[in-house]
């Protein structure tokens, strides 16, 4: 399973031309997707009426299995959506993230758009250039965000709209994966092994007593 690390999210999040219509779209569109671990047909489903940034902010999609969730959103995330917003206007049903001419992007050309964005945060982040960065990749970092943040797994299921808790602790086996090979490397604690055996003194002394 892949994920993203603190460093290489925020090298994908910051490829993005903000200079361009797209790159705005897709800079929003993708720290969207890092922080609620929406699946690609839900990211590129959700309509401005899905998005509330009052009081409570939150995003509401209808995922797998037609199931509702609402997922909420932090600070950053709300004040991102809330620019691009501005920019994007529209109606209540139409597409958050759409294509130029309105549309509503495909799972393709997400891929697509993420994988020209990957390419180009590789330049300041060679480890991407390692791994392959998919949309469900941006899923799996979400997930493990909030594990390492010491979220329960069954709150993580709800936020990711798994309908079996089960389907999540692949993200603990992962974890502790990623904490096996970190202790293989580490250096390892000089001790003895073995029972304390005290020496004659002290023997020699409680016996005494």
């Amino acid at each position: 399973m892949t994920w993203l690390t603190a460093a290489e999210l925020d090298a994908l999040l910051a490829a993005p031309d903000r200079r361009t219509w797209t790159g705005r779209r897709d800079h929003a569109m993708l720290l969207l997707a890092a922080q609620t671990g929406l699946r690609a047909s839900e990211l590129t489903g959700v309509r401005i009426a899905d998005i509330q940034l009052g009081a409570g902010a939150h995003v509401s999609t209808l995922g797998k299995g037609r199931r509702e969730r609402v997922t909420p959103l932090t600070d950053t995330t709300v004040k991102t959506i809330a620019v691009w917003l501005r920019e994007r206007a529209g109606s209540p049903g139409d597409p958050l993230f759409p294509t130029r001419t309105g549309d509503t992007l495909t799972r393709d050309a997400l891929a697509r758009r993420l994988t020209k964005h990957a390419a180009a945060a590789a330049t300041s982040c060679p480890s991407l250039r390692t791994k392959t960065i998919s949309p469900h990749v941006l899923r799996h970092t979400a997930a493990m965000r909030l594990l390492h943040a010491g979220i329960d797994t069954s709150v993580i299921a709800l936020w990711l709209g798994h309908a079996e808790i089960q389907t999540t602790q692949v993200y603990l086996h992962a974890d502790l994966q990623i904490k096996e090979q970190a202790l293989a490397r580490a250096a390892p604690i000089d001790s003895t092994p073995g029972r304390y055996r005290p020496p004659d003194t002290l023997l020699a002394f409680l016996e005494a007593l």
